[in-house]
C-alpha cells in the first residue's frame, strides 16, 4: 500500500515529508466549481473530499490524501490572483483586517473516507501600497489563495496568527500526523 498526495503543491509535498518520507503524488483533475448549497467555511473540506475520491479510484488499494486551502475575507473566497492588478487588490483588501485560511484534508484509505477541516485567522498589518507593490515585484503570491505565502516574503505583511500556522502554508501536519495514526491503529 502506498500513500499519494492528490496536490501538485510544493508546499504540501514538503509538509506531508514530515509524516512519510516516501510517498508519490498524483493531483486530481477536477472541476473545482463549489454547489451554491454548500457553506462557504466547508468548500475547501468538499474540494478536498472530491479530489482524493478521484484518485482513490485509481488507486483503490492505497491511502490517499486530498487537500484544499481557501482564503476567506467578508464572506468571499479569495483564490489565486488571475493578474497583476487583481493581487494588488486582494492584498489591499486584506490590508489592516483579518482573515479566515482553511485548510480542508480528505483521506481515503481501505474503503473508508475521513475528512476535516482546519481554520487560522490572519491579520494583516495596515499596509502601504508601496508595501503592496513591492511584495507583488517578488512574484511570490501568483499560485498562492489570497495572493500571499505566509511561509516567504508574505510572512512581512502578516501581524498575527490564532490556529496552525502550518494550515496557513496549506496542509494542517499536526492534526493529519494525529488522525492517520488513529485510522492505522484502528
Amino acid at each position: 500500500m502506498s500513500i499519494i498526495l492528490a496536490s501538485n503543491s510544493p508546499r504540501r509535498k514538503e509538509l506531508l515529508r514530515f509524516i512519510f518520507q516516501d510517498f508519490l503524488v498524483q493531483p486530481a483533475n477536477i472541476d473545482e466549481s463549489i454547489p451554491k448549497d454548500i457553506p462557504l467555511e466547508l468548500s475547501a473540506e468538499y474540494l478536498a473530499k472530491l479530489k482524493a475520491i478521484k484518485v482513490a479510484e485509481e488507486y483503490p488499494n492505497d491511502t490517499i490524501i486530498g487537500c484544499d486551502t481557501i482564503v476567506l475575507h467578508n464572506n468571499i473566497i479569495l483564490g489565486k490572483p488571475t493578474s497583476t492588478n487583481d493581487c494588488f487588490n486582494t492584498l489591499k483588501s486584506l490590508s489592516n483586517s483579518i482573515h479566515k485560511v482553511i485548510t480542508g484534508v480528505c483521506i481515503v484509505s481501505n474503503s473508508r473516507v475521513t475528512s476535516f477541516s482546519e481554520t487560522t485567522e490572519v491579520s494583516f498589518y495596515d499596509l502601504t501600497d508601496e508595501e503592496i507593490l513591492n511584495y507583488i515585484s517578488t512574484g511570490e503570491p501568483f499560485d498562492k489563495a489570497g495572493s500571499y505565502g505566509i511561509q516567504g516574503y508574505g510572512s512581512l505583511l502578516v501581524k498575527e496568527i490564532h490556529g496552525d500556522f502550518f494550515n496557513v502554508v496549506g496542509l494542517p501536519i499536526s492534526k493529519l500526523n494525529r488522525i492517520l495514526k488513529n485510522m492505522i491503529l484502528n
